[in-house]
């Protein structure tokens, strides 16, 4: 099957964009579970919620797999983003846009409705993330998969370190969300742990955990770009340390993939 997106896939040249060299792992992770899904339901189409999925970046590739796919964000812009991607993808008709967050997410959404639900990026930014891990739960099928995606505490500790600004990065260490300073965008970061913890408090049974940007984000974008085949080797060095729990300490993002109880 050709790959459902360039962001997932290789350019015309074969060589791995950038945001593939980000998003690889969480893809395929993702797409074997829809697999896994399908086999087991016998349903070819499943039915997938993106809390957060903004203009489409998971979203239009799910569809182009042939699922349904509802994406809730609160961004009338980043919607308005998504209906254009999708149209021009040709999966308009399998993408549906509704306002809201996961904190009010069945004002707009219905309970227990979906075969996989994703949550990429959104527990940083609300106020109680086991609130939010809760309701994603609540909106999945029996034996569906929860795909979490949050911030990683030690990434940021690192690159903190690496840019010089270690009174920085020692403050992110200790600091209960994991920021760095007042000036940090992000309101909180994870570890692999903590991570864990929401998705099982929840209900869910961990199948995964990888780390995800180990080194995509340290590496010079100038090696990436003009270095023969450093794409390439980039892509699988990331694939190869993204199960390996000694390098989730250090990536960038977090990975968890759960499933509720059939």
């Amino acid at each position: 099957m050709p790959d459902p997106s360039p962001a997932f896939g290789r350019e015309a040249s074969s060589r791995p964009s950038r945001a593939s060299l980000r998003t690889a792992v969480v893809w395929d992770v993702l797409k074997d579970a829809l697999d896994r899904r399908v086999g087991t339901t016998g349903n070819a189409a499943l039915d997938v919620l993106d809390t957060g999925g903004g203009s489409g970046n998971f979203a239009v590739p799910v569809a182009r797999l042939g699922h349904r796919v509802t994406v809730v964000d609160p961004s009338p812009n980043a919607l308005f983003a998504l209906e254009r991607r999708a149209a021009e993808a040709g999966v308009a008709d399998l993408v549906t846009g509704v306002q809201g967050d996961v904190r009010g997410l069945f004002d707009v959404v219905e309970r227990g409705a979906y075969d996989a639900v994703l949550c990429h990026g959104v527990l940083e930014y609300v106020d109680d993330p086991a609130e939010g891990v809760r309701n994603t739960v609540a909106a999945l099928r029996p034996g569906g998969a929860l795909s979490l995606l949050g911030a990683g505490l030690g990434g940021a500790v690192l690159a903190r370190a690496l840019a010089g600004h270690f009174t920085e990065a020692r403050t992110a260490l200790g600091d209960p969300d994991g920021r760095w300073g007042a000036g940090d965008p992000v309101p909180r970061r994870f570890t692999a742990e903590q991570l864990t913890g929401l998705a099982e408090e929840a209900g869910l049974s961990v199948s995964a955990v990888h780390g995800v940007r180990i080194f995509a984000d340290l590496v010079p974008g100038v090696l990436v770009d003009t270095e023969p085949g450093a794409a390439e080797a980039l892509l699988k060095l990331e694939a190869a340390a993204a199960e390996l729990a000694a390098f989730h300490a250090v990536a960038t993002q977090l990975h968890v993939l759960a499933e509720k109880p059939a």
